[in-house]
């Protein structure tokens, strides 16, 4: 880098720090291990005699330039009245360059807002490997609780005292809902659970191996708590759930270069790009554009006279059948409606041709004509239905003579019902 490009580069530092309201922090992480800010909320409210405000107070936090934070940092805040924690485990690559975030305070209820910028100095840390690695995961815990002091120290003692090494130290830790876990319902003070990545120098106890034993292992498979004879020198403090602890030895990581094979996929190399020359003889797709256009068009020409055809000349038959049928209908119609007429007119016109059961019949006894009931000569509306005590001139009474003596008089009455003749059949018995 020439002088100029640091020159900007200073400036343009300058630049940006410069919106931070004139409040900057600094602090210094060493990578490989967990480190841990608080961004607290007393400094956000502004309170120069130190009182907390009891406003509701968020933050949020993103690298200068950028609109979220860097892959290994993260932050939590659990409600407006808590303070904020950054934590994260930097990698070699961010050693020696100044990682800076803006962190700015949102208050709530009086949607004032103040920024400040926080420049983490990244520094190596000692360089003692730790190749043996073992992965815990306490359940009894949500992440800010185990970043404090206080918390991890405890928690390094009691790995120390079934460890046994000779240097200690917590490389990562990352909640278990940045694993893919779920938030805890809020009953009986669950917790979320921390993953907690602890680094020795030397080989892992008797006392870790038993979680890989198979016995240990059938019970995890049935989700059972397995047998660590070491569980009670955490039980106090931490409850470990040693069905998810992984043990990692680096020392036993073959380190493997893996070497580009040129082949499908990547293009040999052929010096620059030669693109095709002007005199490349150009190509006559109109042939091509005709088939493709011609082949669906006749298709469809063949089918729309095949359609034609069906729907326009063959409906001579079905229309033919239409029509006998709509005959058919209209005579058996016309019928109906002439029987109706014809019996209309006889029963506003009396003189016309009466039925044959109102014709003049013949006594079977006398042989007398006997004259049919006329509507001009007796009023049907006083005569009742049934008469058996007279003989009427429109009855015809037969005597029919039966076993025993007995004789059956049968009489013949006409009559008219609604203006229309009528003639019923009466019988009676006489005992001479």
């Amino acid at each position: 880098m020439s002088a100029s490009d640091l020159v900007a580069c200073l400036m343009m530092i300058a630049c940006l720090l410069s919106y931070a309201d004139g409040k900057n922090e600094t602090v210094y992480w060493k990578n490989k291990q967990v480190n841990h800010h608080i961004v607290s909320r007393k400094k956000a409210s502004g309170n120069t005699n130190g009182e907390l405000s009891s406003d509701p107070i968020t933050f949020s936090t993103n690298l200068m330039g950028y609109p979220d934070r860097p892959g290994w940092l993260r932050y939590i805040q659990r409600t407006p009245y808590s303070d904020g924690v950054l934590y994260g485990s930097p990698t070699a690559e961010n050693v020696g360059r100044p990682t800076i975030i803006e962190i700015t305070a949102y208050n709530r209820r009086t949607f004032e807002t103040a920024r400040h910028n926080l420049i983490i100095n990244i520094i190596p840390a000692d360089e003692f490997p730790l190749p043996y690695q073992v992965e815990f995961f306490i359940k009894n815990m949500n992440v800010e609780e185990m970043l404090a002091s206080e918390v991890i120290g405890d928690f390094l003692g009691a790995v120390k005292n079934i460890w046994q090494p000779d240097r200690l130290n917590a490389i990562n830790i990352t909640s278990a809902l940045d694993r893919g876990g779920r938030v805890p319902l809020p009953i009986n003070d669950l917790k979320e659970g921390v993953y907690v990545m602890v680094g020795a120098d030397v080989a892992f106890s008797s006392c870790l191996r038993e979680v890989e034993s198979p016995h240990n292992q059938l019970r995890c498979s049935q989700e059972m708590e397995p047998v660590i004879t070491c569980d009670k020198k955490f039980r106090a403090h931490f409850h470990v759930d040693w069905c998810k602890l992984s043990l990692m030895d680096n020392t036993k990581r073959i380190p493997v270069h893996h070497e580009v094979v040129r082949g499908e996929g990547i293009l040999p190399d052929v010096g620059e790009y030669s693109p095709p020359s002007e005199t490349l003889k150009s190509r006559d797709y109109y042939s091509d554009f005709l088939i493709t256009l011609a082949a669906p068009s006749a298709v469809a020409v063949v089918l729309f006279f095949i359609l034609g055809y069906i729907m326009c000349c063959r409906r001579e038959g079905v229309e033919k059948r239409n029509m006998q049928t709509s005959d058919i209908q209209l005579v058996h119609h016309s019928s109906i409606q002439k029987s109706t007429k014809e019996l209309r007119e006889m029963s506003k016109n009396r003189e016309i041709a009466w039925p044959l059961s109102t014709l003049p019949v013949f006594h079977p006894v006398t042989g007398e004509i006997v004259p049919p009931l006329h509507p001009d000569s007796y009023d049907n509306t006083s005569v009742p239905l049934m008469q058996t005590q007279q003989n009427l001139p429109h009855q015809t009474r037969i005597p029919q003579q039966q076993s025993g003596g007995q004789f059956r008089m049968t009489t013949f009455q006409r009559f008219e019902v609604n203006g229309i003749p009528e003639e019923r059949k009466l019988t009676e018995a006489l005992n001479l």
